[in-house]
């Protein structure tokens, strides 16, 4: 069990210490009403009072149902300010322009989702003097389960080091609302996605595996399969250096 005040203290320390670094004076987040983005939002919050969350639903009915509902309601709960943006129209421009350039797959258009909406919270933290929080877990990054260059993408990410089961132990320390701790984790990204059916593996397995080494063999290759195809989302872009 982790030390819970110890835990929070040092990352609130973190997030302050990247502020000062930086010389902004603000935070933006990705505000999805998931249990990464409250955890992520409530230590920003406790770290600085100037820290904005972006609700910003795109395509997806739970984003405009269940996932904005959650997002204010944890908002008003902690006293963050939030902001709504909707990117479902710049996400269907995008599509119609890229008709003429090739034939989208599902996931080439699922993926436009979460980089859009990087692309907004750059534009809020360029012009407010923000850092950009990211709200990737060790669970997710292990397994690659996030987008290049969009969710994967931050200034700094408070909770990089720990897993799906640690976060929502911290969530209920901290008293987030227990609906968002139990509702199937999901990005949303199309209709009845849930990631643990996506992937084929639930983060209690992969937790398991990650903080005992300790796997079902079903289970370990679906770890191993994951891992492995998405090495380069965790390492940084391959650069020419010229010899001497």
């Amino acid at each position: 069990m982790l030390d819970h005040e110890t835990e929070i203290r040092d990352r609130v320390a973190f997030i302050r210490a990247q502020l000062s670094t930086s010389g902004c004076t603000g935070i933006v987040f990705g505000s999805s009403g998931g249990k990464d983005s409250v955890l992520v939002g409530i230590l920003c919050k406790m770290a600085c009072e100037n820290t904005v969350g972006l609700v910003m639903p795109c395509g997806s009915k739970r984003n405009y149902g269940e996932d904005k509902e959650d997002a204010f309601a944890f908002a008003e709960q902690y006293k963050i300010e939030t902001r709504t943006v909707d990117m479902t129209p710049a996400r269907d421009a995008l599509i119609g322009s890229l008709s003429g350039a090739a034939a989208l797959t599902p996931m080439a258009e699922a993926n436009i989702n979460p980089r859009l909406r990087m692309a907004a919270l750059y534009a809020v933290a360029a012009s407010e003097n923000r850092l950009v929080a990211g709200t990737g877990n060790r669970s997710e990054i292990y397994m690659g389960y996030f987008t290049k260059w969009g969710d994967g993408a931050s200034d700094f990410d408070p909770i990089a080091d720990l897993t799906v089961t640690e976060v929502y132990e911290l969530l209920r320390f901290l008293g987030a609302p227990e609906n968002i701790i139990e509702k199937a984790p999901s990005a949303a990204l199309f209709e009845g996605q849930t990631d643990e059916a996506e992937m084929g593996i639930s983060y209690a397995a992969i937790d398991k595996f990650l903080l005992t080494g300790e796997a079902a063999e079903a289970d370990r290759a679906i770890l191993r399969r994951f891992h492995s195809r998405s090495e380069h989302k965790r390492k940084p872009v391959p650069v020419f250096e010229r010899g001497e």
